[in-house]
């Protein structure tokens, strides 16, 4: 890292977990290339801004959880662990494909033997009734599936479990997820991620009629607009 924190190279973001307060000082006049996402206990993640396709004035902060340090994603489990003991889960379902290492991390923590993966590449063996349609924000290209293997069924069906996932920012790739378990005859207790990105996903679950789903994120970040001085801030509308 440089001496001056608010300076980091593209490699250098999702490395370390800085002391509270860091960036406070700044974050008033806003923000250039990076956006501190703040844990539980006041620690703080700068996180690289995107601008979002379809313009240069709405961006996101954006974490990709298997380019960070081992440091980072363990300060994420951990939090995110919290979160799921509240609901001593049997089992935790990671989703792909970045929420798949948080989940075996958080399953560790929990002291389970294994966790449940789901899939978006078809075996021979999987059953076409136990898949959805699958988008995201941060891949808006081609529509993928998303599988259950049905061998994962016995580990599921009557036990309590949660649900693990990197990022949810529009929603659209967790109800999927929900609707593919439901499908299987099967509600998660909870929806646990790494970082809630905006609350586009709120509105999502409540046109899909799923809204009583606690979900909960180790960090929160805001959509974020661009002012005239360049710089970007949270964008105060909602979302």
């Amino acid at each position: 890292m440089e001496s001056n924190p608010l300076t980091f190279a593209p490699h250098e973001f999702w490395q370390e977990i800085q002391a509270p307060g860091t960036f406070e000082a700044h974050a008033g006049s806003g923000f250039l290339d990076f956006y501190p996402a703040v844990l539980a206990d006041g620690r703080q993640l700068a996180l690289p801004i995107r601008v979002l396709p379809g313009g240069d004035d709405r961006a996101v902060a954006s974490l990709i959880v298997n380019q960070a340090s081992f440091e980072v994603e363990d300060a994420l489990a951990e939090a995110m662990t919290a979160h799921a003991h509240a609901f001593a889960p049997e089992v935790v379902v990671g989703v792909p494909t970045l929420g798949l290492p948080l989940a075996a991390n958080v399953a560790r923590r929990l002291g389970h033997a294994r966790m449940v993966a789901l899939g978006t590449s078809r075996k021979f063996w999987y059953d076409d009734a136990l898949s959805q349609p699958l988008r995201s924000i941060t891949s808006p290209g081609g529509e993928k599936r998303i599988y259950l293997d049905p061998r994962m069924l016995p580990l599921l069906r009557g036990r309590r479990f949660v649900l693990v996932d990197d990022v949810v920012s529009t929603g659209t790739s967790l109800v999927s997820v929900l609707r593919l378990l439901e499908g299987a005859g099967l509600r998660p207790a909870a929806a646990i991620f790494a970082m809630l990105q905006g609350k586009r996903w709120k509105a999502a679950l409540d046109d899909a009629g799923m809204h009583d789903l606690a979900v909960f994120g180790a960090i929160c970040s805001p959509l974020l607009v661009r002012g005239g001085d360049g710089r970007w801030r949270p964008e105060l509308s909602a979302a």
